[in-house]
């Protein structure tokens, strides 16, 4: 069999090479003649797959190791024969520690206490239903939003307008739709955008294209009580470095490039292949992954849940640091700048997630303490 992969996705050997040769190029390389007589494919979010690209080919099995697929042409591949599998949740915990993250960051910049903030969460899936678990379990208020479900399962979801008008921390986790019931494109536009509260803090680490950018860049001129937190751009890898400037923290679309995130993704595709061929699969992600940096922090029965909230985040992921690495890459022209960010996501360093962290809380009665380690899905040891 031959395989043809984004070079960027991990465990291709140690997954796929019992399947066939594999020929590796860059994502944004992968094109119609590049395919030759590829029948398995295997890619990310920056290759876009449709008819002009597969039609005629041999490909018979796409594989993306991401959550979303609106870069795959859905109906094209039903019609094609040609079957295919996604990684719903495997960057979501990532994903999540980037929020928390960019939280911590927010909040030391302005003085504010996380748990007096009302949350708005914007879309429910496998991303965003996991940061809502997390923030409520911390015991803050948090509203969803999240049209589809709200149409197919009722619940106690809110409407956009709702969010705006009462939230002060929104965050975007829906997927890109263009068409449609709830369209997502454009979700927040000037009109909406217009409409947040003031001193709000807004946060999108789900598609560029769901927030209008040079609105955005408007609105962030306009008003300086508002805080924007962007890890996702439209029209990567290249980017409005206007937009960039007056973010607070701004990141190459890595939210959820934990090495678990990454590795797991690569797996549920792997298990989507094997299921594809009627066989069990041989390996499993638990074989492979490496043991964390960090095995394991020790905290007093007198710690101060918001420090320990901070540290424990930290102890795992800050994303200040990818802030000024992206930063850098943005002093350079159009040219240099879009190779960076591509090169930020192809030589990023490992980073874990924080429910692989044991934290163990020395005895005493810490019952604030408990809940906070629990709620953050840390090990609480």
């Amino acid at each position: 069999m031959h395989i043809l992969a984004d070079e960027n996705i991990p465990l291709l050997d140690e997954l796929f090479a019992g399947f066939g040769d594999i020929r590796r190029l860059p994502g944004r390389a992968i094109d119609r003649a590049a395919l030759q007589d590829a029948e398995l494919l295997l890619v990310r979010s920056v290759t876009p797959l449709d008819r002009a690209v597969l039609q005629g080919s041999a490909v018979r099995f796409v594989g993306t190791c991401t959550i979303g697929t609106d870069h795959l042409d859905l109906t094209y591949f039903q019609e094609a024969g040609i079957a295919w599998a996604s990684a719903p949740g495997c960057n979501a915990r990532g994903v999540v520690d980037y929020v928390l993250g960019s939280l911590l960051t927010l909040a030391d910049a302005q003085g504010v206490d996380l748990a007096q903030r009302t949350y708005g969460v914007i879309g429910a899936g496998q991303v965003g239903g996991r940061l809502v678990k997390v923030l409520r379990g911390l015991g803050w208020r948090v509203l969803v939003c999240d049209p589809p479900r709200q149409a197919s399962e009722g619940g106690e979801f809110v409407s956009l307008e709702q969010i705006l008008d009462e939230c002060d921390v929104l965050s975007l986790h829906t997927p890109l739709t263009r068409a449609g019931a709830h369209p997502t494109q454009h979700l927040l536009d000037a009109r909406r955008l217009a409409q947040l509260k003031p001193g709000s803090w807004l946060i999108n680490a789900s598609r560029g294209a769901v927030v209008d950018n040079a609105a955005l860049l408007d609105v962030l001129d306009q008003r300086n009580d508002l805080q924007a937190v962007l890890d996702v751009w439209e029209g990567e890898p290249q980017v409005n470095t206007a937009l960039a400037a007056r973010c607070r923290l701004a990141t190459p679309h890595i939210a959820g490039y934990s090495l678990d995130g990454k590795w797991r993704g690569t797996a549920q595709i792997y298990q989507a292949f094997c299921a594809h061929l009627g066989q069990a699969p041989a390996l499993q992600l638990a074989d492979l992954l490496p043991a964390p940096w960090l095995n394991q922090l020790s905290l007093t029965a007198e710690a101060e849940p918001a420090w320990a909230l901070a540290t424990v985040c930290r102890a795992v992921y800050d994303p200040r640091r990818d802030d000024a690495d992206f930063r850098r890459s943005l002093l350079g022209d159009a040219s240099a700048r879009r190779a960076g960010f591509d090169a930020l996501r192809k030589h990023y360093p490992p980073r874990r997630e924080i429910d692989g962290l044991q934290v163990h809380v020395l005895p005493g009665e810490a019952p604030a303490v408990r809940q906070l380690i629990q709620a953050l899905g840390a090990k609480l040891v």
